[in-house]
């Protein structure tokens, strides 16, 4: 480019980034509404006509504008100039949007005011590219078409019409069986079985639960009392039971009388021990009263009839906390009710302040436009002097890239050079490396295995004599470990007579310890059909008739909320 050309594209490039964001209003506006079908990549084209039109119409004239214009595609620089030059829009958004970031007088006065002056000539162009595109349409209605012509081919002989074949006639399937529409008797079989094994599970969940807390108070079925529900079909009703009645009542469900069960060797000692100290336990007991000790049986019949009255008042303590607790939660949630009301007060309150704090914030907004208004002005005085100093710094810059251009140059043949030099070293050096490859060498050892490394050890040994002392040892270790396994043998056969023996002792403890609760479990029995139901606390009483107040005075307050 020449210089005027050259500084010509510089000052465009420049006005288009120093005004881009007044430019993006429009080109957006574009894309939404008429430029649609346009490719995003177009749009630095539309960018520099919209600066154009707006900054440099006055200098450039409308001859040389027509010229860039015609130079460009019609079709797309048609659907711009009409609706950029568009007289209503120039008047509303388009001058709105400019207002929001330059100052309102200045925009009409320097931008808005001389593309109105400029309309009525542009739209003159505008028509002159519509006609071009009429034109340009219309020649390529008026172009003739190819007329196709059937080729002169021998007609084909027409074809024999085929026999049909004989439609086969199926046979009658036999009838679907009845069976295959209901449930196999299997499945029927395993939902009985899975209903009784769940029921089974439910009950032995209870009577787990209720022998640990009989276990964890350090009573052992005495007079505390239980409420067991029984959800599915076993039984739907409530039962009161005993702590006597427990273990005979589950067991009735449960049907585990007599259940064998498997021990391993851990198992059987354990329980041969517990029950060898049981036995010693009572030769001991044995051995006391002969020689004239007390039965502690009277205290311990006391000791549980007084645990089991501390169980009572400590249910009762129990049930007392959970009434106090809903107790609290009912008063908790009138609470509540009472802080969203006051809540509400305050909410009014600071809506009020809200709105007092809006009017005085619109005033403060409407001072600070005023002072930005003026500080424009100022800015725009500015870019007038800048402009003059902006061309001699561009001009400071080409320079500067010219001579650093040359620099770099010579840098670059000096790197090439240097580069050329190292190649052909290290080719050279291949080609060396490759010749010395290619020589044949003897690299044939002979071992003899009867001789030693010669490396002077006292252990040292050829590999025959190593191979010799390996075939030794492992002959020594296989004998060993037939040892050890006999050893092991007999050693298990011994612990499993062991075991048996211990087994037997303990069926026969087990069979005795069988009939004597047998006979402890219907003396309780008898004694649990004396005894009377305890009276419910008082306590717990008034807290219920509390909770029952309190409920109905929240459902109030929550019916006038």
């Amino acid at each position: 480019l020449n210089v005027t050309e050259e500084k010509f594209v510089l000052d465009t490039l420049a006005g288009c980034i120093e005004y881009k964001s007044l430019l993006d209003v429009v080109i957006n506006a574009f894309f939404v509404r008429d430029g649609r079908s346009c490719l995003p990549s177009e749009r630095y084209l539309y960018a520099v006509i919209c600066y154009l039109a707006t900054f440099q119409l006055d200098e450039l004239g409308l001859q040389h504008f027509s010229r860039i214009v015609k130079s460009l595609d019609t079709a797309k620089m048609q659907k711009f100039l009409r609706f950029f030059f568009n007289a209503l829009y120039l008047n509303t958004w388009i001058k709105d949007e400019w207002s929001q970031l330059y100052d309102s007088l200045y925009v009409k006065e320097n931008w808005i005011d001389p593309l109105l002056r400029w309309q009525p000539k542009v739209q003159q162009l505008i028509e002159q590219l519509t006609d071009k595109l009429n034109n340009h349409t219309t020649a390529v209605k008026t172009s003739t078409v190819t007329q196709p012509k059937e080729f002169n081919l021998t007609l084909p002989k027409p074809r024999a019409i085929p026999i049909p074949l004989p439609i086969p006639v199926l046979e009658k399937p036999p009838p679907v069986p009845p069976s295959t529409y209901k449930p196999p008797r299997e499945k029927k079989q395993l939902e009985e079985i899975k209903i009784k094994n769940h029921q089974k599970a439910q009950v032995s969940c209870i009577m787990f639960f209720t022998a640990l807390l009989w276990f964890r108070s350090g009573l052992s079925y005495v007079s505390a009392k239980v409420i067991i529900f029984f959800p599915s079909s076993l039984l739907l009703q409530e039962t009161v039971l005993t702590g006597r009645d427990v273990v005979p009542f589950l067991l009735q469900y449960l049907e585990i009388d007599n259940i064998p069960i498997k021990l391993n060797a851990a198992a059987i000692l354990r329980d041969s021990a517990l029950y060898q100290r049981k036995m010693e336990q009572e030769l001991k007991r044995i051995e006391n009263l002969l020689q004239g000790a007390g039965d502690p049986s009277e205290f311990l019949e006391w000791q549980k009839q007084m645990r089991g009255k501390d169980l009572e008042e400590q249910l009762a303590e129990i049930e007392c906390r959970r009434l106090q607790g809903k107790l609290s939660h009912e008063e908790a949630v009138l609470a509540h009710q009472n802080v969203i009301q006051e809540n509400k007060k305050k909410a009014d309150l600071m809506r009020e302040e809200k709105a007092e704090l809006m009017h005085q914030y619109a005033e403060k907004r409407l001072q600070e436009q005023k002072e930005m208004r003026e500080l424009v002005e100022q800015v725009v005085e500015g870019h007038k002097n800048a402009k003059q100093a902006k061309i001699k710094l561009q001009k400071y810059k080409q320079q500067i890239v010219q001579e650093v251009c040359e620099e770099n140059r010579e840098l670059l043949r000096q790197a090439l050079e240097e580069e050329e030099e190292k190649l052909r070293k290290r080719y050279e050096l291949i080609q060396q490396i490759r010749a010395i490859e290619s020589l044949p060498s003897l690299r044939q050892k002979f071992v003899d295995l009867t001789e030693t490394g010669g490396h002077g050890l006292i252990c040292e040994m050829s590999i025959v004599e190593l191979r010799e002392r390996l075939a030794l040892l492992r002959e020594a270790q296989k004998a060993a470990e037939e040892e050890k396994r006999d050893q092991i043998i007999h050693e298990k056969q011994a612990k499993e007579q062991l075991l048996l023996d211990k087994l037997d002792q303990i069926s026969l403890f087990r069979a005795e310890l069988g009939r004597a609760a047998a006979l402890k479990k219907e003396e309780k029995k008898r004694k649990s059909q004396s005894g009377e139901r305890p009276m419910k606390d008082e306590r717990i009483l008034n807290l219920q008739k509390k909770i029952a107040e309190k409920t109905m005075e929240r459902k109030k307050q929550a019916g006038l909320l």
